[in-house]
């Protein structure tokens, strides 16, 4: 009867010496990591710091006598709650209408021939290139005229004009084989099918991109929502911290704890997607660009 020789496992292999530039490497990711949470840190410090303490000069980092003075009273205040809540909505809404009017478009672009496709396509891209800014005025005075001024749908709507997101979503459908809708239409699918069950399945990292990209940007828009809200009920988080003040000033313990709170979402999205966004910037071919 023959036996089995147990296989011997393998010593573990000595780790190899870093060389110079890992070294380099590593210090310089460091240092651009302490660079961007330097920031973060401050305002953290300072929000645990009494309002007195706050503004004392020189400044200095840690707290003196820390406490959590300045978020009990944004809490307390109550306006917190319905400026996340604004801001949540009119983010997801700006988010679901870019996502589908950005897939129709792009796609149209990409697989469709139509008159003066060209012409639209160049307002496309002439979108790239002016300032949102540039437009404050005269989209605030269309949404005065259409009556929208303090409402949810004046912050959504002009919010909804996403040139980068139809040329993200362009360049990337124009990557997808057209072998596979050619396939899809022997077999009898209209372009809507096609479009439905084959080309959005594909494009869901670009898609997940994109959707990340609007809802961290409507988020923290600013001016517009300032421009066209004047009700404090309707206030999102940018322009609501803004106003946390007295009659002696800035409140900047509570300023940065609002920030903090404002930037919560933000971080919670970038850290459970950034796989997604990765791939979505990869898929569109905008990497190298």
């Amino acid at each position: 009867m023959t036996t089995v020789t147990p296989a011997r496992a393998e010593p573990p292999r000595p780790r190899s010496a870093w060389t110079p530039g890992q070294i380099v490497l590593t210090l310089l990711g460091t240092a651009v990591c302490l660079v961007f949470l330097a920031p973060l840190l401050w305002a953290l410090f300072t929000s645990l710091k009494s309002e007195t303490e706050a503004v004392e000069v020189p400044p200095h980092w840690l707290p003196e006598h820390w406490t959590g003075q300045a978020w009990k009273a944004l809490l307390d205040s109550g306006d917190i709650t319905d400026w996340f809540v604004n801001s949540l909505v009119v983010s997801v809404c700006v988010t679901s209408i870019v996502l589908q009017v950005s897939a129709l478009a792009g796609y149209g672009f990409a697989r469709t021939e139509f008159r003066g496709k060209g012409v639209l396509m160049g307002v496309v891209m002439a979108g790239l290139m002016v300032s949102p800014a540039v437009l404050g005025v005269p989209l605030f005075t269309t949404v005065q005229q259409m009556g929208m001024v303090d409402t949810y749908w004046g912050m959504i709507l002009p919010q909804c004009a996403p040139a980068a997101m139809v040329y993200i979503l362009y360049k990337f459908f124009q990557g997808i084989p057209r072998e596979l809708e050619e396939a899809a239409f022997i077999d009898g699918a209209g372009r809507w099918r096609v479009f439905f069950t084959i080309v959005v399945p594909l494009a869901r990292p670009s898609l997940a991109a994109v959707g990340i990209f609007t809802f961290i940007a409507s988020w923290n828009n600013f001016l517009w929502p300032y421009m066209v809200t004047t009700n404090p009920d309707l206030m999102t988080m940018p322009n609501g911290i803004a106003t946390v003040m007295n009659s002696y000033g800035i409140q900047w313990a509570q300023l940065m704890a609002g920030g903090l709170m404002a930037g919560l979402p933000l971080i919670v999205v970038f850290v459970f997607f950034q796989r997604q966004i990765v791939a979505g910037v990869a898929h569109t071919g905008l990497a190298g660009q």
